[in-house]
């Protein structure tokens, strides 16, 4: 299960990351990870291969052919380039494994004993082969809606996939929150948390928590498990009768 303690670490040290080509590379990967004192493994699993970043492509994004990838410093990395090359997007479409499917899951258990939460899962059937593939605990996001078009919003798939979890791994929320109220609606959808980082936007974060303190007054609340479905209407909803007076 996962606790307050890896949640924090989570939100404050962790870093998911695509499937690597290389296993062996993947491996060195995790196990510095745990040698750095992370707590999670957040793998992402909606990128199979890299979406069209059509705003890349108007914007003529690119970066300096000097930079280094320095997360792979000190890695046997064989034939790999070192360097971003031409752009990021294009470097990262070369090293992602196109082969990834559920068995990767398993695979990565036996080399780590950190808890692996899968990122990127949208529908129930997905979170129910996340538990049963031995996911830890579900990251319900749509990757910045880069990957694909029309992709729901992440408070839209929420429900959902917390319905086909049945309270077996917890479900967090990645992306669409910005403000207090967001979380607030999370957490009623039945969300164990959310996502946002925190390196340079601890105003925001404040914001967020603030917020999220005065929702929970007006609506009459002191603590987090006296949120519940009943306490938010979402547009999916039937229509509720209205009493008479």
């Amino acid at each position: 299960m996962i606790n307050a303690e890896i949640l924090r670490s989570v939100a404050l040290k962790g870093g998911e990351r695509f499937v690597h080509k290389g296993r062996n590379v993947v491996a060195q990967l995790v196990r510095r990870a745990k040698r750095a004192g992370f707590k999670v493994i957040a793998l992402k699993v909606d990128t199979p291969r890299l979406g069209r970043r059509e705003a890349d492509i108007k914007n003529r994004f690119t970066l300096p052919p000097f930079l280094t990838l320095k997360n792979f410093e000190g890695l046997d990395l064989g034939k790999m380039d070192k360097t971003v090359g031409l752009g990021l997007a294009s470097n990262v479409a070369d090293q992602i494994d196109r082969t990834l499917s559920w068995k990767y899951v398993k695979w990565l258990r036996t080399i780590t004993s950190l808890p692996i939460l899968l990122k990127g899962v949208l529908t129930a059937e997905d979170a129910r082969l996340s538990i049963e593939y031995g996911a830890a605990g579900i990251i319900v996001s749509n990757h910045g809606a880069r990957q694909l078009d029309y992709v729901p919003a992440t408070i839209m798939a929420l429900e959902e996939v917390v319905k086909a979890a049945e309270g077996r791994v917890p479900v967090f929320l990645d992306g669409g929150v910005r403000r207090g109220t967001d979380v607030f609606k999370a957490l009623a959808l039945g969300a164990s948390g959310i996502f946002a980082s925190k390196a340079g936007v601890r105003k925001v974060l404040q914001m967020l928590r603030d917020e999220f303190e005065r929702t929970m007054a007006f609506s009459g609340f002191r603590l987090l498990k006296e949120i519940t479905r009943n306490h938010i209407v979402a547009d999916w909803d039937q229509p509720r009768a209205v009493p008479r007076l």
